[in-house]
């Protein structure tokens, strides 16, 4: 390698991006219409009127694996798992998150859907105030709850 050439990771950076999102509810029933309420991350777009954050010289592991799932696949073991510590509440999970919907409570379902981001135009964000505008694609994993314990003699 030459003085000067750098190495890239990544040949561009585009301004549209699919992200995962995970969001929990307390309902019943897991009906589009209840209350889900969406899981903040410390480093990934999520509430769309919050300003963009750069971690470096680090990353932030979970918020990486997450960056990756929609280039690949969101089927992968490590995701179910963080989906399931999130059904039992698990504080130390909890930790890596930048926002807990429930405070420490437990959902009782999670799901997934994805979204396309792009960056809001100067007139979008003078307007709404939104740095990223959000575009729904489609649910990628239906909602997932923890079994319900049996009962003696069943």
């Amino acid at each position: 390698m030459a003085v000067g050439q750098h190495v890239r990771a990544f040949g561009t950076v585009t301004r549209h991006r699919v992200e995962i999102v995970v969001e929990g509810t307390q309902a019943d029933v897991p009906v589009d219409e209840a209350d889900w309420r969406e899981y903040g991350f410390k480093g990934k777009p999520g509430d769309v009127r919050r300003l963009p954050r750069q971690w470096a010289p680090y990353h932030l592991r979970l918020d990486w694996l997450m960056w990756f799932l929609p280039l690949r696949t969101v089927h992968e073991e490590w995701f179910y798992a963080f989906l399931g510590k999130l059904l039992d509440a698990d504080p130390p999970t909890l930790r890596l998150l930048r926002q807990d919907p429930f405070d420490g409570d437990r959902p009782r379902w999670v799901r997934a859907r994805s979204f396309l981001y792009r960056f809001a135009t100067r007139a979008e964000f003078r307007e709404t105030g939104q740095r990223w505008i959000r575009m729904e694609l489609y649910e990628v994993i239906a909602p997932l709850s923890l079994p319900k314990p049996r009962r003696r003699g069943q």
